[in-house]
């Protein structure tokens, strides 16, 4: 079974797709002439405001759904994964994925604006499903996304999340010889640990949506801001070790580096597959929660959504990154063949016996070895708030793509128990399986999603572009801006237009 995952997960992860989403987010850039930087305070502006109603979330609401999607074990665990296989230039590329899918997810986001409807229930509904078949009119293309994401944020994504969270509570708790042996040993430790995260996970999901928007709107800022605060506060410690940090990381980036030098596809490939994980742009992830936002212009909820690609990377992101290299808590592998067979071989170990697939031990060893005795207890505690708001985020995904499937008609309500109980079994399941088995299926449903959603961006382009254009012309002439989808020359918008 192993194999066989890791075979598909090859395919549908080949250079194609890396360069594909480092090529989309590369002309959205051109395209949108740089928006991520000249519209950069407009973004800090529009995150704050913004208004709610009985349909839609508000702005942050709906920043602070998406965020907890981007927000999971990819900052944290990814990140190190990523050293792993790819050396300290693997961050930089991860930079640059950013950076440019800061425009990615402008444009994706603002799709899903233009081409929001109500569902049976009267409650914003989006996402690439909707605008592919309004936009381009190929509901089967609409169809096909709508039924991957449903399996992949309902049954593939939710295991590495709930893993992650397992393993980081196993490496606090049971770290003695008889640790953990009354609940029957760590495996049956991550098994409790499981039930106990999808029966919280339940008392969220049977909430609906306005519930896991005020769960994320709290929880996501704070857990994120902790734990940049943390960061902050090794790197201070470890102030000496960073200007060799930097230099690490820019050297091996473009295979100047004497010891990662030969890694330099590794660093490409894994800066920009963990870097599409942690921060989505051009999966498809984030429009399902920019439309739900209640926004006076499509664009308005487009900037706020390329702030959060900023956030989640250029902070989030490099604050493990920098918590792994200042401390040097991290391994770099390369692949080398002996007789025939494929391994891999440590360039650096500075976790002896640390697997790269298990990612989350590496920051929890950088946090002790600054701040021992409590390190590795916060860095389980960050995880648990950034994993479980993933997974809620993902529910809520997939909940979207069943709407979309139900068409005109109100989801069975079978359909949604039998996604809610997956997605609880699908936690427990993937709480006490291998991580390297969770991040292949997780990795899986994020390619699926990707390679489905940035070939539809980028045939549909082109109302996004026109809806920047009519923003930035109304901001100068000094109006807040609304929409008018006819006077772009946009058609199939019906809720604008009904909304004029």
């Amino acid at each position: 079974m192993e194999s066989i995952v890791e075979y598909v997960n090859g395919i549908i992860w080949s250079n194609a797709l890396i360069f594909m989403c480092l090529g989309a987010g590369l002309w959205f850039t051109l395209r949108t002439r740089f928006m991520q930087i000249r519209g950069f305070a407009e973004m800090c502006r529009l995150t704050v405001r913004g208004q709610k109603s009985d349909a839609g979330v508000s702005s942050f609401q709906a920043l602070a759904m998406s965020m907890a999607g981007r927000m999971g074990i990819g900052n944290i665990a990814g990140v190190a994964t990523a050293i792993a296989y790819g050396g300290p230039g693997a961050i930089f590329w991860m930079w640059v994925m950013g950076f440019l899918g800061a425009s990615t997810s402008y444009v994706e986001s603002t799709l899903a604006q233009i081409y929001k409807t109500k569902d049976a229930e009267g409650r914003y509904r989006g996402g690439p499903a909707y605008y592919i078949e309004k936009a381009m009119g190929l509901k089967w293309y609409a169809a096909v996304f709508a039924v991957a994401t449903v399996i992949a944020a309902g049954f593939l994504l939710p295991g590495v999340q709930a893993n992650a969270i397992a393993d980081s509570a196993v490496n606090v708790l049971c770290t003695g010889a008889d640790a953990c042996a009354s609940l029957g040993g760590a495996a049956s430790m991550k098994l409790w640990i499981g039930i106990a995260v999808a029966a919280l996970l339940g008392v969220i999901i049977f909430g609906g949506v306005k519930r896991i928007a005020s769960f994320a709107e709290v929880i996501v800022p704070f857990m994120a801001l902790g734990f940049i605060l943390m960061a902050v506060v090794v790197m201070m410690l470890n102030a000496g070790k960073v200007p060799a940090m930097f230099a690490d990381i820019f050297s091996s980036a473009f295979g100047a580096h004497a010891a990662f030098g030969g890694i330099i596809g590794q660093a490409i490939a894994w800066g920009v597959k963990r870097g599409i994980y942690a921060n989505e742009a051009g999966q498809g992830t984030g429009p399902h929660a920019a439309a739900a936002a209640e926004v006076s212009h499509p664009a308005k909820q487009g900037y706020v959504q390329a702030f959060a690609i900023y956030f989640d990377t250029m902070l989030v992101c490099t604050s493990t990154a920098f918590l792994l290299l200042s401390t040097g808590m991290y391994n770099v592998f390369r692949e080398v063949t002996e007789g025939g067979v494929q391994k891999l071989e440590a360039i650096v170990s500075g976790v002896p016996g640390v697997a790269p697939s298990e990612g989350a031990l590496f920051t929890q060893a950088a946090v002790e070895s600054v701040l021992p005795g409590w390190g590795a207890g916060f860095v389980a505690l960050a995880l648990f708030f950034f994993a479980f708001t993933t997974i809620m985020a993902y529910y809520y995904m997939a909940e979207t793509n069943l709407t979309y499937l139900a068409g005109s008609n109100r989801t069975h309500p079978a359909a949604t128990l039998l996604l809610r109980l997956g997605i609880m079994g699908m936690v427990v399941f993937g709480a006490f399986h291998n991580a390297k088995m969770a991040w292949a299926l997780g990795d899986i449903g994020v390619g699926l999603m990707a390679w489905l959603n940035v070939i539809a961006i980028l045939i549909l382009q082109k109302p996004a572009m026109l809806a920047l254009s009519d923003y930035e012309r109304q901001k100068k002439l000094g109006l807040d801006p609304t929409f008018d989808p006819d006077a772009l020359g946009i058609r199939n918008a019906d809720f604008w237009r009904g909304n004029k």
